[in-house]
């Protein structure tokens, strides 16, 4: 026990001095050099715990809040301008907006650390199944960063660069580049299992890394638009096993700290997970109890609001790596979607999700199975509803927006009926004055 506190401790240290973004590098004579944190096995383990901390607790922040609010999966409750430039999206969200900068500067620090955790490993002798538990822990995190910006940005960086000139990729390629490490690092560990010291030091029976780079392999092939491999992926990932982002009294659930700290919330979950009338949810469902709290509010622009649950309304609840049944959605849809579709398997798989009433989570619908016209068009609609109810406020509603072909926003700002006002975030202000490889800004 007292190794697993040296180890946060220096994870939280690492954290609070490491000072590196993708755009500036400032000179800090108090600060920990490179070398001093990568060149020993305690430093090694504290930067793979402190990247875990940097995308649990700083990341999910942007990653869940953000798209949320422009796809109206939540509404402001609040005067801060980012939220409100937010809420009230079109061309005009600006470059400074702090959650288009926060998402984007984090997810480059993410980088940028599962890079040098990566390079600094072979100088340091470690026992083979820790090293391969670390490369590939390095290499599951680069790819979760690349993808989360993949699904927010026209075009991405897979490589940090300390010139401040690295280069931009399609987000297409982005996804590809995930799918690729996260092949890498499946590889990896199935040549030279994880050690028991990695385990113990860095994963301690939260995340099942196999079933995390599992999971994560079917999510980018299907938004990559390789449905053979999504659904192979998906079909391979154990259902029964969990991996999860814990919490403590040091660092907060990020979502609770939006919307319940200090009775000042940020945003509040919105009715019917944010979806238009259309979808209707039935009386019974699970997954409305589960997440959402009557309110009978409107915020500020009038948007129906109500209370949040789920995995946010605790200060040290768990936040999941990713939701088991959106392997069975992933099948679904990749099914369709496919140049053959399969409306049979489709609708099997989406009938695992709709009567489903033993998630390990308890995110149970335990409903009956699907009953609605057979259309391929249909089932997508289908798909699209239950996707807002079983992955709520983890971040994929923009992504869903546009894959499922939803209404495009107009452009102009402060239209609230719109399901999403943007389409992309614009690239953010310090990356744009640093860096000359930045693209120009998507119209909306």
């Amino acid at each position: 026990m007292k190794k697993h506190i040296d180890i946060k401790i220096i994870a939280l240290l690492f954290l609070t001095l490491l000072g590196w973004s993708c755009e500036t590098d400032f000179d800090n004579q108090n600060q920990a050099t490179d070398e001093q944190t990568y060149s020993s096995r305690e430093g090694i383990l504290a930067a793979s715990v402190g990247m875990q901390q940097l995308y649990a607790t700083t990341g999910l922040r942007w990653i869940v809040e953000t798209p949320a609010i422009t796809t109206r999966e939540g509404g402001i409750t609040t005067t801060f301008q980012n939220m409100i430039e937010l809420e009230d999206g079109g061309a005009v969200l600006p470059n400074s907006n702090s959650n288009v900068e926060g998402l984007w500067n984090t997810m480059s620090r993410v980088i940028k650390i599962s890079e040098d955790i990566e390079a600094n490993i072979p100088a340091l002798n470690l026992t083979p199944g820790t090293e391969s538990g670390l490369i590939a822990y390095s290499k599951l995190f680069k790819s979760l960063a690349i993808g989360s910006m993949s699904q927010n940005y026209e075009q991405v960086i897979i490589q940090t660069n300390q010139e401040n000139n690295a280069s931009f990729i399609p987000r297409n390629a982005g996804f590809q580049e995930a799918i690729r490490l996260l092949t890498e690092a499946s590889s990896l560990i199935s040549s030279t299992p994880v050690s028991a010291e990695f385990e113990s030091e860095i994963t301690r029976g939260k995340i099942d890394l196999d079933n995390t780079i599992k999971a994560l392999l079917a999510r980018y092939n299907l938004f990559a638009g390789n449905y053979e491999q999504a659904i192979t992926a998906a079909i391979s990932v154990d259902q029964t096993s969990i991996s999860v982002f814990e919490f403590d009294a040091l660092n907060l659930n990020p979502i609770w700290s939006r919307v319940y700290q200090n009775s000042a919330p940020n945003f509040k979950p919105r009715d019917n997970f944010g979806l238009p009338e259309e979808f209707v949810f039935a009386p019974e469902d699970g997954r409305v109890s589960f997440y959402l709290i009557p309110l009978d509010e409107t915020n500020q622009n009038g948007l129906p609001i109500e209370d949040l649950a789920g995995f946010f309304d605790e200060n040290t609840e768990f936040i999941p790596v990713y939701i088991p049944d959106e392997m069975n959605l992933i099948i679904a849809e990749a099914n369709l979607r496919k140049s053959s579709a399969n409306v049979g398997a489709a609708t099997d798989a989406l009938n695992l999700v709709l009567t489903d009433n033993d998630d390990p989570f308890g995110i149970n619908a335990n409903l009956e199975g699907y009953s609605g016209d057979s259309s391929v068009e249909a089932l997508l609609n289908e798909i699209y509803k239950n996707r807002h109810a079983e992955l709520f406020l983890t971040g994929m509603s923009l992504e869903d927006s546009r894959r499922f072909s939803r209404p495009q926003p107009s452009g102009n700002a402060r239209v609230y009926s719109e399901e999403r006002n943007r389409n992309f975030y614009p690239y953010p202000e310090r990356e744009r004055n640093s860096n000359p490889n930045t693209p120009a800004d998507p119209v909306i």
